[in-house]
């Protein structure tokens, strides 16, 4: 066994997950590097390094508990608002990752994609991101999703616009837009629903990631800060959505009884 295939494995136990309990597609919002790392008086830089093995460990967690599509978000249109030295790492960084991982992803079944926006976006990740999918493309075991300059807004932005100048070159009938139409509009229009989405770190928003496709979601959020997170993190989220009840919208009415007057 090479050294790029043992990292599937691990000591931990897996938790008997009762049939149709493992989420399909699981979003998660990796958070907490900087504040780690100055908490041990490093640079958040160094907290960003350290949350590569962490994303390492998710991915495979993931693939033992069955999960068929995972979603991180690795770089938002808001980033770009940080120092300019931590914006630079962070564009080298994600570059880096992909062409060092990718291979070891690949031996894993790992399909790698891409969600995110090409304007300002660095040429050279563009092609790290295009090389991985490429790559990739036959896997099947998990789908990983990397969101790279994304932003949920400004991809329903995109979307709303490119719909606009289809129902003005006649290519779509005015009022005759769904919801499914609006989805094949979306950058990520190859992800389903996100069924579970998870925050790292304690805090307790969604910071603009997958707006749309979290209608439905389950959320969790958990004080452990990103390079702390590991597979048993990511089990014990799955355990938690495993005891929710997902009702769509709809209601059974179930009056206690003895409770009637």
């Amino acid at each position: 066994m090479t050294e790029s295939t043992k990292i599937t494995k691990s000591g931990f136990d897996l938790p008997k997950f009762e049939k149709g309990c493992v989420p399909r597609h699981i979003a998660i919002v990796m958070d907490g590097n900087g504040r780690w790392a100055n908490d041990r008086g490093l640079t958040r830089i160094e907290g960003h390094k350290a949350g590569e093995a962490a994303l390492l460990d998710v991915v495979a967690g993931a693939l033992e508990a069955g999960v068929e599509f995972l979603t991180v978000y690795a770089f938002s249109t808001e980033n770009w608002k940080r120092s300019p030295e931590e914006v630079r790492f962070l564009m080298g960084f994600n570059r880096q990752v992909l062409r060092e991982r990718r291979d070891q992803l690949n031996v894993w079944g790992v399909r790698i994609r891409w969600a995110g926006r090409r304007p300002k976006l660095w040429l050279s990740v563009i092609d790290e991101l295009k090389s991985a999918e490429a790559l990739t493309s036959k896997n099947s075991k998990l789908n990983l999703t990397m969101c790279v300059n994304y932003g949920s807004r400004i991809e329903i932005l995109d979307a709303v616009n490119a719909i606009t100048q289809d129902v003005a070159s006649g290519k779509i009938k005015p009022g005759s837009i769904t919801e499914k139409g609006i989805q094949k509009y979306l950058n990520s229009n190859f992800l389903p629903d996100v069924d579970l989405f998870i925050r790292s770190s304690g805090e307790q928003r969604i910071s603009n990631f997958l707006l749309w496709q979290s209608a439905y979601a389950e959320f969790v959020f958990m004080d452990t800060l990103w390079p702390d997170f590991d597979r048993r993190s990511l089990w014990q989220a799955i355990e938690l959505y495993a005891g929710r009840n997902r009702r769509f919208g709809a209601a059974i009415d179930k009056p206690k009884l003895g409770n009637s007057k």
